[in-house]
């Protein structure tokens, strides 16, 4: 099972070719780019992208995915700025939201990737036919754009009623999204229900993985082992996926730990479970 991990780990820090060194030191054999502008910032093709682009070319390493943007702004939404909402009702909101995804996806034409992890709605987002319609209106827009730069989007569970797994395998099949797949992420499925429970469901789906921990109270993308989820259950389930999904990191920012000194046990402690 190829071993990956997400940026996000330093989504406070400007992404440079030493970070990535690092992730690659710690053990990662794919890396998913969290698409943050303050950290990647994607609008800056001739420089930043330039940069990260020259890395990977040199490398070698994939970039399996990118995550999505959350928000457009420089301080992750901290000044105001509002999220980037693709189930937005609101139509003028709805585009600016695409419109910041598409830049994003415009990494593709400096990095290849393969997948586009993209959220339904914001976090607690109460379910509504009106905006499950307007992130099918959103995802259909996203595919078309996504499609001749080599890329498939995935459709994430999160803590919200539009991105329950079987509300996202409903998704998929009403709007006849058969390129669309799922990124199973762990500790999500771990607050909402049970981790058996949503794997079950979007198993056929599962295309990629977002791997992390908590204590079932909050979404804490803790090391695994240091939260509550049952990792040998969780592993022999990755294991029956058909699709043999990454094993990919995403791991929160903690000052007191170097996150290259933890992957190795945390890879061994998963691939032995």
């Amino acid at each position: 099972m190829q071993k990956a991990v997400s940026t996000y780990v330093y989504v406070k820090e400007r992404l440079h070719p030493g970070l990535l060194d690092a992730l690659v030191r710690g053990g990662a054999q794919a890396i998913e780019i969290f698409a943050a502008r303050q950290h990647l910032d994607y609008a800056n093709r001739k420089q930043h992208v330039r940069e990260i682009a020259d890395w990977f070319r040199s490398t070698g390493i994939p970039l399996n995915s990118v995550h999505s943007p959350l928000y457009g702004d420089y301080e992750f939404g901290r000044a105001g700025a509002p999220p980037v909402n693709v189930a937005s009702t609101d139509r003028a909101g709805r585009i600016e939201a695409m419109d910041e995804i598409k830049r994003a996806l415009e990494i593709a034409e400096q990095i290849p990737f393969r997948f586009l992890v993209q959220h339904l709605g914001t976090n607690n987002e109460s379910f509504d036919e009106r905006k499950l319609e307007a992130a099918m209106t959103s995802v259909e827009h996203l595919r078309a754009f996504a499609k001749p730069l080599g890329v498939r989007i995935l459709v994430e569970n999160i803590p919200n009623e539009l991105s329950t797994p079987d509300k996202l395998v409903e998704f998929i099949h009403a709007a006849h999204f058969e390129d669309v797949g799922i990124c199973f992420d762990f500790g999500h499925a771990h607050i909402m229900t049970s981790v058996a429970e949503a794997f079950e469901i979007a198993k056929p789906h599962i295309r990629s993985t977002h791997v992390h921990d908590n204590a079932k109270d909050r979404d804490s993308h803790l090391w695994p082992g240091s939260g509550s989820i049952d990792w040998k259950e969780a592993m022999e389930l990755l294991r029956s996926a058909p699709h043999t999904p990454p094993l990919l990191l995403e791991i929160e920012h903690d000052d007191k730990i170097n996150p290259v000194e933890k992957m190795g046990p945390a890879f061994d402690k998963l691939e032995t479970a």
